[in-house]
């Protein structure tokens, strides 16, 4: 059968009609549209985006919409927005809410021109995910994951530090910026604390690496080497960089795990799961470091503040004890005078008789008298020797806890304006105090004054 030239047309002729109508309802409109993004590659030699845009049902999972889409210009320089803004690269199978216009050629068919993408939308899809895992621990793990207020309050959490923190697991990546910092840090701290730090490197970037850090936190468990803290470190970046640590399983096993945890992870903004689930979580590595030094000089300013409490009772003895021996001192003079008047009062009333009486009297007198000497010559010699030897052995005493002898043992004195000062309420930051010694005196400057209560220190 032969048709005339009237009967067909040109395929171009065709998409030309197509094309017109399309533009005739499409043209000068933009249309915002959530969509999956697959099929993707990029043209950096043009810095095109070529791609398709999908929607799936939720049910099945099957395509029920598909068309092509590219990007270029001003739409390439949103695209880089939107992966610094998000830390979320533009690929395959990630959710995405994008502005387009639709435009049909004859070469290249119907397609979608990308024009603007939503970061809010992909950054409130992290949020979801992030309060979805919250709200799963709280509800799967009712034991040891609670929330109080605001806070979680998690059993790593309510673990106690040792009074000194000293011997250290650390999971970090081996080449990450962020351990390096960590550990210089600790190893040149200005008190010249000394730690062990023991390493258990892996990878701390990607979601899927959570299982390996999870690893990595049990061989620290199982190693039974007594860490007094696991430090789990990783640098800054972008938001997506941080997702491993919103994981549900690595955030459990850090609620849950019998070692207090420290996270240095940095980041600026939102706190992660992880952070929320340990014990203690800072800023950066550094800040971590910062935070277990503070720690073990915060032990130690509590002992040496007990060394001064100890000094300032030892001198408050001292001085009882000074006051003491010479109310001693003074008992027993007062007594021998007592005791000597009393005999001299019967020495003369004796001698009053005596001129009354006839001589046999006088010789029983006398010899009374000779008796009472001697009586008295033997009591005053006992009780002079008995007073000497009390006054012998608190003299010892005194001498023993002379402020001299107890410098000797190592202790010192703690004086301004020249005056020992037996409790801190006179001295205040900024002060110069003089710090004396058994052979030396040092001058200093206070630098912080803090209170407490000395209960928390084992003697």
């Amino acid at each position: 059968m032969s048709l005339s030239s009237s009967a067909f047309i040109k395929l171009s002729q065709l998409t030309g009609q197509i094309q017109e109508v399309l533009d005739n309802v499409f043209a000068k409109q933009t249309f915002w549209v959530i969509a999956d993004v697959t099929n993707y590659t990029y043209k950096s030699q043009s810095n095109y985006h070529y791609f398709e845009l999908v929607e799936k049902d939720t049910a099945s999972s099957k395509i029920i919409a598909k068309i092509a889409g590219r990007a270029w210009g001003n739409a390439s320089l949103n695209i880089v927005n939107f992966e610094n803004a998000t830390g979320q690269k533009f690929k395959n199978d990630i959710n995405v809410l994008i502005q387009v216009s639709v435009q049909y050629s004859s070469s290249f068919g119907l397609q979608l021109n990308l024009l603007d993408i939503d970061t809010n939308y992909t950054l409130g899809l992290f949020e979801q995910q992030r309060k979805n895992t919250l709200e799963r621990l709280l509800k799967d793990n009712p034991d040891f994951i609670q929330k109080v207020g605001e806070e979680y309050v998690t059993r790593n959490g309510s673990l106690k530090f040792a009074k000194v923190i000293q011997k250290i697991a650390v999971i970090s990546s081996e080449t990450s910026a962020g351990y390096h910092d960590f550990k210089h840090t600790l190893m040149t701290n200005p008190f010249g604390y000394h730690f062990v730090i023991h390493n258990y490197f892996t990878l701390v970037q990607g979601e899927v690496n959570s299982a390996q850090v999870l690893a990595k936190m049990i061989e620290a468990y199982q190693s039974d080497s007594g860490y007094d803290a696991l430090i789990i470190i990783r640098g800054g970046g972008a938001q997506m960089d941080f997702l491993i640590f919103d994981n549900y399983e690595l955030s459990r096993a850090v609620a849950k795990f019998p070692i207090p945890i420290i996270t240095g992870i940095g980041h600026q903004k939102n706190e992660t799961i992880v952070d929320l689930m340990a014990n203690t979580a800072t800023k950066t590595p550094t800040k971590a470091a910062e935070f277990i030094i503070a720690h073990n000089r915060s032990f130690e300013e509590s002992i040496v503040s007990l060394q001064k409490m100890m000094l300032i009772k030892t001198l408050q003895v001292l001085a009882q004890q000074k006051e003491r021996l010479g109310q001693l001192n003074n008992i027993a003079a007062n007594s021998t005078k007592d005791l000597l008047h009393k005999y001299h009062k019967d020495i003369l009333s004796l001698s009053g008789s005596i001129l009354l009486n006839p001589r046999i009297i006088l010789s029983n007198k006398a010899q009374d008298i000779k008796n009472v000497i001697a009586n008295l010559k033997s009591f005053n010699k006992s009780f002079l020797n008995n007073q000497r030897g009390q006054i012998s052995h608190f003299q010892a005493v005194a001498r023993m806890m002379s402020p001299q002898n107890i410098l000797n043992k190592g202790f010192a004195i703690i004086k301004t304006d020249n005056k020992i000062r037996n409790s801190a309420e006179d001295i205040e930051k900024g002060d110069q105090i003089t710090v004396v010694f058994a052979e030396t005196e040092i001058k200093t400057i206070v630098q912080s004054k803090s209170t407490h209560d000395g209960r928390e220190f084992d003697l």
